[in-house]
């Protein structure tokens, strides 16, 4: 068993609201002093979880909240930090140049693609909705424009076709906290010079998922769709009609059999939806208001209705 870092980096000012900013929150205070938290503030008349409000209350962390760019310029300049540096991960609003020119090391933002493919939104879930066969996780001083700044390092994470973004996601928090550990005290100390994004001509971009993405649409061929149930299985999930049910689908596998796209057939332990090409196999589903099932269960309760 290795123990954990001695000595930590120098203070960092935090910069994240998701729930996959308080867990690289989390794994960040075994390595590096955290000065403060900024993040977006809990809505008014929210009863749930607000993951990163949540975490720095618990560990004494000072809390800066902001909503807007502007609301942020304006939180910013009326406080003094004495971090020369900040992290940035799962933030959700944009920084100008002002909050930036704030830390004289920059802001350090962790990226959950290789850049320059995948900038922008939702790197994860179009990483695997695409079938790309590898991602990684890119750290890069935060610039005025999208994802663009300059790469202090990146590494990649092989893909093997079967991530779902859940999984996928958590995978990449640890591989993003490692090269946190690795490379960010070789930055501070200036050992290393961050350098251009290679190739930018060939800059891709994802986007924010909305919830006609979750409508399957079965003229797309199999393999494809399949890609989507497990890219969109946290949200907008993956969804269709079978006789008179809506369902929910969330786990499937492609079989070689072909028909007319959208239409199914099913027995007591299979049910096949047709595609463009080929077909699905649906492997586990949810009926509208239930729990998630495997196929067979399904098919015990719910084949008169499809």
């Amino acid at each position: 068993m290795t123990s954990g870092p001695k000595t930590k980096n120098p203070p960092a000012v935090f910069f994240g609201s998701g729930p996959v900013a308080a867990r690289c929150l989390e794994l960040l205070l075994h390595h590096t002093e955290v000065e403060a938290v900024i993040t977006k503030p809990r809505p008014a008349h929210h009863r749930g979880k607000t993951p990163v409000i949540d975490f720095a209350a618990k560990h004494g962390l000072s809390i800066i909240t902001a909503s807007t760019k502007q609301e942020l310029d304006q939180v910013i300049a009326r406080h003094t930090f004495s971090s020369r540096y900040a992290i940035l991960i799962d933030f959700g609003i944009i920084v100008s140049q002002a909050v930036i020119d704030k830390f004289d090391l920059g802001i350090i933002n962790s990226h959950f693609s290789l850049l320059p493919h995948l900038r922008g939104a939702d790197p994860i879930t179009w990483s695997i909705a695409n079938g790309d066969d590898k991602t990684g996780v890119s750290l890069m001083l935060v610039d005025t424009g999208l994802d663009t700044g300059k790469l202090i390092t990146s590494r990649i994470f092989h893909l093997n076709g079967n991530e779902t973004t859940q999984a996928l996601t958590q995978s990449l928090i640890l591989h993003s906290d490692q090269l946190l550990q690795e490379y960010l005290p070789k930055y501070l100390s200036g050992d290393i010079t961050p350098r251009n994004q290679p190739h930018p001509s060939r800059a891709t971009y994802s986007r924010k998922l909305t919830k006609a993405d979750g409508q399957i649409d079965w003229n797309l061929p199999a393999i494809q769709i399949e890609r989507h149930i497990r890219a969109f299985c946290d949200w907008p999930q993956s969804r269709t009609r079978l006789g008179n049910l809506e369902l929910i689908i969330t786990a499937a596998h492609v079989i070689d059999q072909s028909g007319q796209p959208g239409s199914y057939t099913h027995d007591a332990k299979e049910l096949i939806v047709f595609a463009k090409e080929q077909a699905l196999s649906i492997d586990r589903l949810k009926p509208a208001g239930k729990k998630e099932m495997p196929v067979q269960a399904f098919l015990a309760g719910y084949k008169s209705q499809i």
